[in-house]
């Protein structure tokens, strides 16, 4: 091993040292500045001499340094290209003989290479990957096909495109062969080692992965080489889903075994094949419908079951989806039949969800949640049943209420002991009730006409939720049905159900305090039809304080950075609150903004929950936009010291937010003077390293741009105007930052004086025309167009057209005339956003005005001018209405560990009217244009007689004397 290596190892080696770590990560660091680092990490890995832990290390620090270093954010490698093409070359055949928890760290790493690089950087791939396909060797076979299933399922999102299917194309054509005859080698050693255990595990597993495989290959269109040999992959299939092996059994009922996730594939392929090509699949499926039944009928409720009967359910949902299939459920006695056999038994409460519910709460309420994606047996159950009513609405409403009424009869005999019987009945109510999706704003929106919620409501809920003997679950139904049917639920009944949930946030059972946390939390984004709130702010305000404190006080019940961070719903509720109280939170700014820093300093030693702290820093936007502008200075000072330790101790999940919080501190007072401790920061944030993270740079360009605002004259001072134009440029340079770098140039020019960029002008438009000249987006066209209008608009900042043409001049004669007529005019009529549009407006009236260009050198471009500002005049652009609305917290469901931009809502910028002082567009134009007219000799009212068309002359005249009436 090279010398290199062996110092890489011993540093990895003391790495896992507690004691010793942070300096043996730092010199690690270091060590990744020398070429050959990635190669040197490979050879420790491959090195048997080198105990597993520290190859294990080496292999997970490899993996994070390809995550982070293997292309910039413009798609470049970072790496040597002889290094590139090494690690290329070995990285597969590493793989595939390591143990499985190095193998798994390797294969990660190959499928991070290849969603930058596959297929047309790395063409060689998939006929490597095939090629090391064996017949008997399942390690092998399965380090194989972990790779290719990381990298072939990421189609299955996405959308149909020519792109795509090249790409699919590319793959089918080297490795369907190859996975096909692996497909009958694996079915032939799996019969052949029927009474082998070891072997027969591998290739149970080796058949587990293929099945994610089929998956994968066909999610777009089905194979050809699948479509010609159908009847074999059928036969398969079936023969797998009714197989059984006493040696593939788990002794652990709460964790599925592999037997289990090959039939669970089975039926993912199944629910495919029967959305997408039931033409090709239709005369199979009575087979398959069958196996399911019996399957459902016979698997006992253990939780190991639970993937399984949930899949063999959405099996049977998507079957049902096609009325044809449907019919065969069409009468009573086959729904009484489904209800009692599949139904009931999948929907009825079992003793591990009790047990559940008492130890691991806050995993019972994410799989209990409506609308998570948990592939639970209730919500398999649910879906199924909500099939068939769509089918056949009366039949099966009548069928199920039979069930409800028996169970709450059987309920009403004995509560104390038959109280699993209400929670039944409560919950098959509402899988009959709700009629399509629950949406994460409203709840269901459309009910099922044969039900009445509101009565069932009065009759079964209303006790549940003012009782103080009611069984915790029953409680936690009854706030549910709340949640659920929200919108359902008309003002009277929310006067009197929301003081009830906000009761039960006192309660100490978790999972009840954390529903009456969600319910709580969407009940006060609910509003009517009107857009009016369901819920009075007079209601919340007096409350807000005490609702705060008690809901900090649940976040921070146990001091570990990790439960700290468990309970997102609480945290998500405090975001709500203080959006809902808006400035109402002046008063208890202390309290607040106190509990939030002391949340910051513990979670930032260990952030484990993105959900939490998404909300977390939302929550801490919306203290930002209400409590700031009327005491920036007390937020300025508080919230600096929790801030900055987050960046110097470089916590990367939390940097994007805080430089966005940050931004917004600054914004919220607009004209104060720049204080020190942001001055100490402008050489930190323009350092180059810092904008190598893709989730930083939108945030970054916004704090940027705020700190230019405030303290312009501090960096003419420092001299650090030349590294912020530097940014920009390495944006510019980017297709994917194009908008940012428009962002910080406009802040640029519209803070500085213009002594202060005279030099630097020239340069930055000979790299605008440079783009302008090579297939340049529609956005960046767009953009460069807003940012001409920018300057034009400003002859009260010595800018002006005049100074843009000159600026343009010095970079290539004449360049203006072809800009202007090509880019400018056309594109000036694509702009859409009032503001822009508005700057436009009054970028053409100044240039008609006053441009001294288009008095002799540009006559014809004079009434080209005037006829783009009369189109614009059109439809005057209008200010948009101060709509303060918030929008929702997003879906953070797909938020992963990772580090990416993840934007505020409560703190988003708002855009800002570049000339408040002109209200009525068209009165303003006709105005200016009058008084230019006036000062100018006549020489506008010469022009529109000599220069325009006799249309455009009649409407600008119009246009004038409006001004004057």
């Amino acid at each position: 091993m090279a010398g290199n290596s062996q110092a890489i190892a011993q540093l990895l080696q003391q790495s896992l040292v507690p004691q010793h770590s942070k300096e043996a990560e730092a010199a690690i660091r270091q060590q990744e500045t020398i070429p050959g680092f990635s190669i040197a990490l490979l050879q420790i890995v491959a090195d048997a001499s080198i105990p597993q832990t520290t190859r294990l290390a080496a292999a997970l620090y490899f993996k994070n340094y390809i995550r982070r270093d293997w292309t910039d954010v413009s798609g470049e490698y970072r790496l040597p290209q002889n290094e590139v093409v090494t690690v290329k070359q070995e990285l597969i055949g590493l793989m595939i003989t390591q143990p499985p928890a190095i193998q798994s760290q390797l294969g990660d790493a190959i499928s991070m290479i290849a969603e930058s690089d596959f297929y047309e950087r790395w063409d060689t791939l998939v006929e490597d990957l095939a090629s090391r396909l064996t017949p008997n060797d399942a390690k092998v076979n399965n380090g194989v096909l972990q790779v290719a299933h990381s990298i072939f399922k990421r189609w299955r999102p996405l959308f149909r495109s020519d792109d795509l299917f090249t790409e699919i194309n590319h793959v089918l054509q080297r490795f369907s062969e190859p996975f096909f005859q692996l497909l009958k080698n694996t079915d032939e050693q799996i019969t052949a080692n029927a009474g082998n255990k070891e072997a027969l595990q591998g290739y149970a597993q080796t058949l587990n992965l293929i099945l994610k495989l089929m998956h994968d290959l066909s999610c777009q269109d089905l194979p050809p080489l699948f479509e010609s040999h159908l009847d074999q992959l059928v036969a398969f299939l079936h023969k797998y889903l009714t197989y059984d092996n006493p040696l593939l059994h788990t002794d652990d009922e709460a964790e599925a075994g592999v037997l289990e996730y090959i039939k669970a594939g089975i039926f993912e392929t199944l629910v495919l094949w029967t959305t997408k090509y039931e033409d090709e699949l239709g005369q199979y499926l009575g087979t398959f419908v069958e196996s399911s039944w019996s399957l459902l009928t016979a698997i006992g409720p253990e939780t190991k079951y639970d993937i399984l009967v949930s899949k063999a359910l959405q099996f049977l949902t998507s079957v049902t989806a096609n009325q044809q299939h449907a019919a065969a459920f069409n009468n009573d006695q086959v729904l009484n039949q489904v209800i009692e056999k599949v139904i009931l038994p999948n929907v009825s409460l079992r003793e591990s969800d009790v047990e559940m519910f008492e130890d691991e709460p806050i995993e019972y309420i994410r799989r209990d949640l409506e609308g998570s994606d948990s592939d639970t047996r209730r919500r398999a159950a649910t879906d199924f049943l909500r099939q068939l009513i769509r089918q056949f609405e009366d039949l099966v409403t009548g069928v199920v209420n039979k069930y409800i009424d028996a169970y709450l009869q059987n309920y009403a005999a004995n509560p104390k002991d038959n109280w699993k019987s209400k929670d039944t009945a409560v919950y098959l109510f509402s899988s009959i009730a709700a009629k399509g999706a629950s949406t994460a704003a409203y709840g269901v929106k459309t009910v099922n006409a044969h039900v009445n919620i509101l009565d069932f409501f009065q009759k079964h809920i209303a006790d549940d939720l003012t009782g103080e003997s009611v069984e915790p679950i029953l409680k936690v139904d009854a706030i549910k049905f709340v949640y659920i049917f929200r919108s359902q639920l008309t003002q009277q009944y929310w006067q009197a159900a929301f003081p009830l949930l906000v009761k039960h946030l006192g309660v100490p059972n978790y999972v009840i305090y954390s529903y009456a946390a969600i319910a709580v939390e969407r009940a006060l984004y609910l509003t009517d039809d009107n857009k009016q709130l369901v819920i009075a702010k007079t209601d919340v305000a007096p409350l807000a304080k005490d609702l705060l404190v008690h809901l900090f006080g649940l976040i921070q019940k146990d001091s570990a950075p990790e439960k700290i961070q468990e309970n997102e719903f609480l945290m998500k509720c405090v975001m709500r609150v203080l959006v809902f109280i808006r400035e109402d939170v002046i008063p208890i700014t202390d309290i607040v903004l106190t509990n939030f820093i002391n949340i910051t300093k513990v979670i930032r030693h260990n952030p484990s929950n993105p959900r939490f702290y998404y909300y977390h820093f939302e929550g801490l936007g919306a203290l930002i936009r209400f409590a700031a502008p009327s005491q920036p200075e007390k937020l300025e000072n508080a919230l600096f010291e929790p801030f900055s330790s987050i960046l110097s101790e470089d916590v990367q999940e939390f940097t994007p937010y805080v430089f966005q919080l940050f931004a917004a501190l600054l914004e919220a007072n607009p004209s104060g003077a720049l204080p020190d401790f942001y001055k100490n920061l402008i050489q930190p944030i323009v350092h180059p390293s810092l904008w190598e993270s893709k989730g930083n740079v939108p945030a970054l360009v916004r704090f940027l741009s705020a700190i230019v605002s405030r303290g312009a004259s501090v960096i003419v001072q420092n001299n650090q105007l030349e590294p912020i134009l530097g940014i920009f440029q390495k944006l510019i340079s980017t297709k994917t930052y194009e908008n940012q770098a428009f962002d910080l140039i406009e802040v640029i020019v519209g803070s500085f004086p213009v002594e202060a960029l005279k030099s630097y002008f020239a340069p930055m438009l000979q790299i605008l025309f440079t783009k302008l000249s090579s297939n340049p987006s529609e956005s960046f066209k767009l953009r460069f167009v807003r940012f001409y209008h920018f300057i034009s608009a400003r002859d009260d900042k010595s800018l002006g057209c005049d100074f843009f043409i000159t600026v343009a001049d010095s970079v290539q004669n004449d360049i203006f005339r072809p800009v202007y007529t090509q880019i400018i005019l056309p594109e000036t009529q694509k702009l859409t956003r009032p503001f822009d549009r508005k700057t436009a407006v009054v970028s053409f009236t100044k240039t008609l005005a006053d441009g001294q260009a288009f008095i002799e050198r540009y006559q014809k471009g004079w009434a080209l001018t005037c006829e783009a500002l009369l189109k614009q005049l059109l439809n005057p652009p209008v200010a948009p209405g101060n709509d303060d609305v918030i929008a929702d917290a997003q879906d953070v469901d797909d938020l992963g560990f990772g580090v990416g931009f993840t934007q505020l809502n409560t703190c988003k910028k708002t855009p800002v009217d570049p000339f408040p002082e002109v209200g009525d567009v068209k009165k303003w134009v006709g105005q200016y244009l009058r008084e230019a007219d006036a000062r100018n000799g006549g020489r506008v009212g010469s022009y529109v007689q000599s220069r325009l068309s006799d249309q455009a002359r009649t409407a600008l005249m119009e246009t004038m004397a409006m001004a004057g009436a």
